[in-house]
């Protein structure tokens, strides 16, 4: 039943009949889904324990929210007024593991039948606005703690085992308006936690909201702010947006608002930046329509993988050197951009540096970049087997990823010319394929190996062996395997002209 006007019990009769559920699972289903949650093994019992210590215990935030639009529940997050000691001491009987490093900020984690699960004390904090650090204040409503949360579509809560559901700041309608607002002002909000205004971008990339517009303004007003916040935790907002199904609208807010001149001033410099085509559109554009195709290449090429992070980098950034690179043709009365390929890679590995990426992405990341105009020599005319081998060395391990930013790299209206490099790159992965049956050239190495090379030539290591590895190496690379007869006759050869042997 309903018990205030902040306490919701969603049953039919009590339906809100004129919500427009545009991307919603009807609430039926909703609740059939949280119902099912809190009758399996872990949260049945986690919420004897609590009840039986005569303590609240709720459901809180994402899982909440994902129920009503139909996202996957992964994250199993609770609320309740007991304290940390308290919580440990229920804990103890059904836990098989418990740790307690954010207990200062009210959190205690547990493994309850086999589930990874999270308690957090009520809240009720201050924030010192010089720091921006949070007071910890534990409190003793729910409706007080969610109050404080980010957004009213995060401020929602499913008592346990009551099932009903708490929604003091009206989160269930902003949801079904799609439209996302903040539980207190937005400038407040903003002010107490600026990482916030990354969040904002995060959930109308992931959940398709737009945004209310004093939260508009606020975000707009608040930007500065963002520098208080680390580079860690501004990267992992940025990735989160970038795994959205369509990361885009979420992009679209950062740079819009000024965030992005601060946290990736590389991406808002391309909206200045006409493309090599003279045309009216943008760079910016451009690289927001390849990351788009990217991800549906990339959806096609492996269903049912985790969205790929570095290859949507890679599609995002691609041309960010493209502004340091531009000039004026005059005679063909066009922008080029000669070099941006080598210039963004060495753009984006600062940049990603920076947002303390980790090494692997960043490498990958400034390959995907420095490599994706390689391809566009093909469509002029066929590569030697010797030029397709150097593709797939260069590209390594980043082959499948560089196959989907170079097709979606072509964003023109021509449907001539889109067809053409289609075909062209269709060809060009039929002869990879073709090469790879006759040969090794994945992880292509000379015809002999170090140890061999210093046996032939009578040399200990040193500078030599690898001038003549490198010189195998690129007979490999033009001519394919050699066999070790032949490598052996070519490098005595070799070493002859250079008295080596």
């Amino acid at each position: 039943m309903i018990r205030s006007a902040a306490t919701r019990s969603f049953t039919a009769d009590d339906m809100p009949l004129s919500l427009d559920f545009v991307f919603m699972e009807s609430v039926v289903e909703a609740m059939a889904r949280l119902t099912a949650l809190a009758a399996s093994p872990a949260v049945a019992r986690l919420t004897a324990a609590f009840e039986s210590a005569g303590k609240e215990l709720a459901l809180v935030g994402g899982p909440v929210r994902d129920a009503f639009v139909g996202r996957p529940i992964n994250d199993l997050d609770f609320t309740t007024n007991a304290t940390p000691d308290e919580m440990l001491a229920i804990f103890a009987p059904i836990a098989t593991a418990t740790w307690d490093v954010g207990r200062d900020f009210g959190t205690i984690g547990a493994m309850v039948e086999g589930e990874r699960i999270e308690v957090t004390t009520y809240r009720a904090d201050e924030y010192d606005r010089e720091t921006r650090k949070p007071t910890v204040a534990f409190g003793t409503r729910i409706e007080d703690d969610l109050r404080r949360r980010d957004f009213t579509v995060n401020a929602m809560a499913l008592t346990l085992p009551g099932l009903t559901l708490v929604d003091p700041s009206d989160g269930f309608a902003d949801l079904a308006a799609g439209v996302l607002r903040t539980p207190s002002p937005a400038a407040v909000s903003f002010a107490d936690d600026p990482l916030r205004m990354m969040r904002a971008a995060r959930f109308v990339a992931q959940l398709g909201m737009e945004l209310a517009p004093d939260v508009s303004d606020a975000l707009r007003n608040s930007v500065e702010s963002i520098r208080m916040i680390s580079a860690e935790r501004v990267r992992d907002e940025l990735i989160k947006t970038l795994e959205a199904d369509d990361p885009v609208p979420g992009i679209r807010i950062l740079v819009d608002s000024g965030l992005c001149d601060i946290v990736l001033p590389e991406l808002p410099a391309l909206v200045r930046e006409h493309d090599e085509h003279g045309r009216h559109k943008d760079v910016y554009e451009h690289s927001l329509k390849v990351l788009t195709k990217s991800i549906a290449l990339e959806k096609e090429r492996n269903p049912g993988h985790a969205p790929d992070v570095i290859g949507r980098l890679a599609a995002l950034l691609h041309d960010i050197g493209k502004p340091a690179t531009r000039s004026f043709d005059k005679p063909s009365k066009t922008v080029t951009f000669y070099g941006h390929d080598v210039v963004g890679a060495r753009m984006a590995k600062k940049r990603l540096t920076e947002l303390r990426f980790d090494n692997e992405t960043i490498a990958r990341t400034a390959n995907l970049i420095r490599l994706h105009l390689r391809f566009f020599g093909y469509s002029e005319g066929a590569w030697t087997d010797a030029a397709i081998r150097r593709y797939v060395r260069d590209a390594g391990e980043e082959l499948n990823r560089l196959h989907i930013l170079v097709r979606s790299d072509v964003t023109t209206r021509n449907e001539r010319r889109l067809k053409a490099m289609g075909d062209a790159y269709d060809d060009l992965e039929r002869r990879i394929s073709e090469i790879r049956e006759r040969e090794e050239i994945d992880a292509i190495r000379p015809d002999l190996d170090g140890e061999q090379i210093m046996a032939l030539l009578g040399i200990r290591p040193g500078r030599a062996v690898g001038e003549a590895w490198n010189f195998l190496l690129e007979l490999r690379l033009d001519e394919g395997p050699l066999g070790q007869e032949e490598a052996e006759k070519r490098l005595r050869a070799w070493a002859a002209e250079r008295d080596l042997a």
